[in-house]
Parts: C-alpha cells; sequence; structure tokens
C-alpha cells in the first residue's frame, strides 16, 4: 500500500469516527440504562480471596519460586532485576507477570441509520472493583481464544480474525503497563462489518458518542476499551458536537487540536527524533531472574508482599461467574498498594489544545521509553517527602482550581489481572502565565499528533491512551 492510499484510509476512518460522535440523532441514547441494569441483575458474580496453596492448576516451582499454571498459558509471576540511570533508585528487583502471549482487544463497528455504532460488551472481570464493566466487542489473551481453559469459544471472534472478517479501521499492537508487566502487548483492533450481527444479551450497540459520554461515570468503561477508542483517529469535526463535558472555547480549540498539521508547537518529524534521543541517552538494564532471588519482597501463605507495603501485592482468588467462558476459576491477581494519579496538563497554544507528555521509563517496556501522561504515580508512595523528591508537577495536579478540570473520574486497570486497580484520571487547563517552555524529558504534543502516533505500536503507554480517549469525549 503506497502512503498516500495508507493516508487516505486514515482519513476515512477518522470521518466514521467524527460522525458517530457528531451525529445528531443518536438512537443508543435511553437504551444504555436498562440494557445495562439487566446485565447487572442477570449475571452471579462473586470473588473471593483464598490461600496461594487453594489455587487449583497453578503451582510456585520448586527451583525457582515462579508462580504459573500447569499448561504452561495464561501468565507467570516472575521476579525482574532492574539497572537504571532514570529516577532515585538505581537498581532493584521486583515480582513481574511475564504473559508473553498477545491478547486481542477489538471493537466492531457498523452502520445503522447512516451513523455508525459500536457492539459493546458488558463483561465481568475478577480484579474489577464493581465486577462488571463496559469493554470490547472481543477481549481475550490467546489461551483464552484457543479454549485452554476448557470452557465456552469466543463470541464474534471471527469478524476479527481469518479469511471472513470485516473491514479492518485500526490493527495495532501497544503496551500494558510496564511497572506491572514485562514486555506485554495486545492488538487493538476497529473491524467494520456491514452484515446482521445479532448482539447477544450481554452485548449492545452503542453509538461513539455514548461510549465516550460514558468514560465520565467512574469505573464504568474499561481498560481495554479504553485503549481501543484512543486508537480511533478523528478527523476535525465540521461543526461542535455539543458535548456538555467541557467549556466550549476550550472544546473548539480541542477539536482544532485533532488536525495534527495545523498549529503544533512542534512537528511530527522533531516529537520523533526527540523521543528517539530519549530512548538513547537512557540506560536501562532488565533481566528476567527467579522469583526467590527478588529482594525486598516476602511471600506468605496468602501474598507476596513488599517488605514496607508500597507498591503492590500479589494474591488468589476463586472466582464465580455466571457469564463468563468457564463458570468458576481461581488465579493470581495484583493488587495496587493504594490508588493512583493520571494527568494530562492542557494549554491552548495559539488556539490549540496541546497536552505535556512525559517521555517515561518504565522496566517492563519493550523499547525503554513511552510517551506517558504529564503525572503518573501513586502519590502515597510520596508521602512526606520535600517537593524536590516528589513527581514534577504533582502538587500542581492535586491542587488545581477545580474551575480548570476538564476531565475528572475514577477508572479502573485491567480486571483480568488488577484487583482493585483504580486511577483518579484528570486532565486540567493550566493558567495562561503556565510555562510554555517544558523541561527536560516533557514536550507539548497535540491531540492529532498523538493519534498520529498511535497508528504506531509503542510510543503510547496505556495510561496516556486512556487520558486520550477521554479527551476525545471532550470536544
Amino acid at each position: 500500500m503506497s502512503h498516500s492510499t495508507a493516508l487516505r484510509e486514515q482519513a476515512g476512518a477518522g470521518r466514521i469516527f467524527t460522525e458517530s460522535v457528531t451525529a445528531a440523532e443518536d438512537r443508543s441514547v435511553g437504551r444504555f440504562g436498562p440494557w445495562w441494569s439487566g446485565r447487572v441483575r442477570s449475571n452471579r458474580f462473586h470473588v473471593t480471596p483464598i490461600r496461594f496453596d487453594d489455587l487449583e492448576h497453578w503451582r510456585f516451582d520448586p527451583e525457582t519460586g515462579n508462580l504459573g499454571h500447569v499448561s504452561g498459558k495464561f501468565f507467570t509471576v516472575e521476579g525482574l532485576a532492574v539497572r537504571s540511570d532514570y529516577g532515585p533508585v538505581p537498581q532493584w528487583s521486583q515480582p513481574i507477570i511475564n504473559q508473553p502471549e498477545i491478547g486481542l482487544c477489538g471493537i466492531l463497528v457498523k452502520y445503522f441509520d447512516g451513523v455508525p455504532y459500536c457492539l459493546m460488551q458488558a463483561k465481568m472481570e475478577p480484579g474489577n472493583v464493581n465486577t462488571l464493566q463496559l469493554s470490547p466487542t472481543v477481549q481475550a489473551t490467546r489461551s483464552n481464544s484457543t479454549r485452554v481453559h476448557r470452557g465456552g469459544g469466543i463470541r464474534y471472534l471471527e469478524h476479527f480474525v481469518g479469511a471472513g472478517r470485516g473491514r479492518v479501521l485500526v490493527d495495532v499492537l501497544q503496551s500494558e503497563q510496564g511497572s506491572w508487566f514485562y514486555r506485554k502487548q495486545n492488538r487493538n483492533m476497529v473491524v467494520e462489518v456491514t452484515g446482521d450481527v445479532p448482539p447477544h444479551d450481554d452485548f449492545c450497540w452503542l453509538s461513539l458518542r455514548q461510549v465516550l459520554d460514558l468514560l465520565h461515570v467512574d469505573n464504568l468503561v474499561n481498560m481495554d476499551a479504553r485503549t481501543v477508542l484512543s486508537c480511533m483517529p478523528f478527523a476535525p469535526p465540521d461543526r461542535d458536537s455539543g458535548s456538555r463535558h467541557a467549556p466550549r472555547g476550550f472544546r473548539e480549540a480541542l477539536a482544532r487540536s485533532l488536525d495534527n498539521s495545523a498549529g503544533a508547537r512542534h512537528d511530527l518529524a522533531e516529537i520523533l527524533s526527540w523521543l528517539t534521543e530519549e530512548k538513547t541517552r537512557r540506560e536501562v538494564c532488565t533481566r528476567l531472574i527467579p522469583a526467590r532471588e527478588v529482594t525486598g519482597w516476602r511471600r506468605s501463605a496468602r501474598e507476596i508482599a513488599h517488605d514496607e507495603g508500597r507498591h503492590f501485592r500479589v494474591v488468589a482468588v476463586h472466582v464465580e461467574a455466571s457469564n463468563r467462558e468457564v463458570p468458576s476459576w481461581r488465579q493470581p491477581l495484583l493488587v495496587p498498594s493504594a490508588r493512583g494519579v493520571i494527568a494530562f496538563l492542557a494549554k491552548r497554544i495559539e488556539g490549540v489544545v496541546h497536552v505535556l507528555v512525559h517521555a517515561r521509563v518504565e522496566p517492563g517496556f519493550i523499547d525503554k521509553v513511552e510517551l506517558g501522561p504529564t503525572v503518573q504515580c501513586t502519590p502515597e508512595n510520596y508521602a512526606g517527602l520535600p517537593a524536590d523528591r516528589r513527581p514534577r508537577y504533582l502538587d500542581h495536579v492535586l491542587g488545581a482550581d477545580p474551575a480548570r478540570v476538564r476531565f475528572d473520574a475514577l477508572l479502573s486497570e485491567e480486571g483480568g489481572r488488577f484487583l482493585d486497580a483504580q486511577n483518579r484520571y484528570l486532565v486540567i487547563e493550566v493558567e495562561e502565565d503556565f510555562p510554555l517552555r517544558a523541561p527536560d524529558g516533557y514536550r507539548w504534543l497535540t491531540v492529532g499528533q498523538l493519534s498520529e502516533l498511535l497508528r504506531h505500536g509503542h510510543y503510547v503507554n496505556v495510561q496516556a491512551r486512556s487520558l486520550v480517549a477521554c479527551l476525545h469525549s471532550l470536544w
């Protein structure tokens, strides 16, 4: 495919998604509430903490101490040794989830009365704070889709793989949490279908406007849906979509920000060169080690935990679910030590919204550095420390004038691996006199530039991708 053809197809996909957001009539409004309430009432979920000894089909290896499934599939909890010139600690070791198989997160899109809609799923995950959340059409690991668990098949998977799949609008490999996963990546897809696709009871056709609006509801739209939403390219709208979530002036500047060729402080070639330089100058060496060699962590009958109670724990649970491929199972989950804060600082520069991104190092990244939010941390880990030892801009975010907050919601991370992992996601528009000059490791990017980078893998981390989806909900 030529470059010009690829650009035309990208522009066409952008118009599809913009049409769904700006459509005057939304037939999904009013449908979601009754459908969702029905799913909550109709399905039974129960998650119970258990001892590691009670984990069926999971074992600690007697030689390495690694925790893994007897099939050798799904994932393992291993050790990671890290040496880095970035941050206050030059070297450490920690537990980490190693899941080398690539999962699939995909959303089906179909036109109804000239407006594109997304097929979304009410999906139970054991780690979700409220159990049931709105997920993509398909959200499955390779072990699930190949039925290692000997359960039912994955509904609608045939639309994403094989010769009979629909028209592919988005298809890209993206990373997951680099502090909790070792080189984990998922395939993010959006596929357009034209034939009849009857929704199962756990699925509902919703407009993109409806899905984006639901991002403002705490812990409703799950992480896998958010990352797919972020990878959708948007064309600048012909008219104001009328979002009720942000002031009109900010919405107009945000809509202009979708055009990556207009008003950007730095052109994309300059951004790519800067990011390459960040990757080149950062020295980060990682290697997997046996879990028994990890220092500063202890294992008891019920958890693997940091000696000082920081970072996270690994626990075991027994799960019962009436709407999953298997009705019950047992598995490990990672539990964060406290709630995190994930924030973009945004600034209108010559009438175009820019966000301040951070070239962030995480030990589990495939390529050392990815673009992250302005702030991404767990504030409790820095309680009592002087300002110069706290993450840059954290105090600005925590002390922001509520009138300048454009997005604010609690959103959960992936509930298939993490238990009660909630972060407060924020977009804060800074004051006019906020410094335009970015410090080392930071740059101002437009939303269109982030969307262009999201056509490719391993440029934008999963937390920043969630924030990109949140930004799309504001115009």
